[in-house]
């Protein structure tokens, strides 16, 4: 019985420590702080009142390292170098899907990403 007594409280402080360990990733993950170099949507909004458009607009909240600013890679939000968007450069973030070209809007202010089909995704900056 005495062992069993002794046993107890080791194991009791594991559990306590997994469970605060459990509690605190949750927190991180859901609208805590976030990971260095990483970002999440805040909000994402569709409009498709209008054929053969969609307009989506989305938030994105990031953490991202020094030297890098909140951009998009891939379709998806992510931690850019800054002389991208510095410069306005914005195809160099890779911000089309691997099957799409990207291509600068005439004026800068976002680009185009078009897909084999010749489907045009057109993204301005904000």
């Amino acid at each position: 019985m005495l062992l069993l007594r002794q046993a107890w409280a080791p194991i009791a402080a594991a559990v306590s420590f997994l469970l605060l360990l459990l509690i605190h990733n949750h927190l991180l993950r859901e609208g805590g702080q976030l990971v260095a170099g990483t970002c999440e949507i805040v909000t994402l909004d569709r409009d498709s009142s209008q054929p053969k458009r969609t307009i989506a607009r989305q938030t994105a909240r990031c953490a991202c390292r020094k030297g890098q600013i909140a951009g998009t890679t891939r379709t998806k939000p992510a931690c850019v170098d800054v002389h991208i968007i510095s410069s306005r450069q914005w195809c160099g973030m890779t911000p089309c899907l691997d099957d799409e070209s990207c291509n600068l809007l005439v004026n800068q202010s976002g680009w185009t990403c078009t897909q084999p089909g010749g489907r045009v995704k057109t993204t301005t900056v904000s």
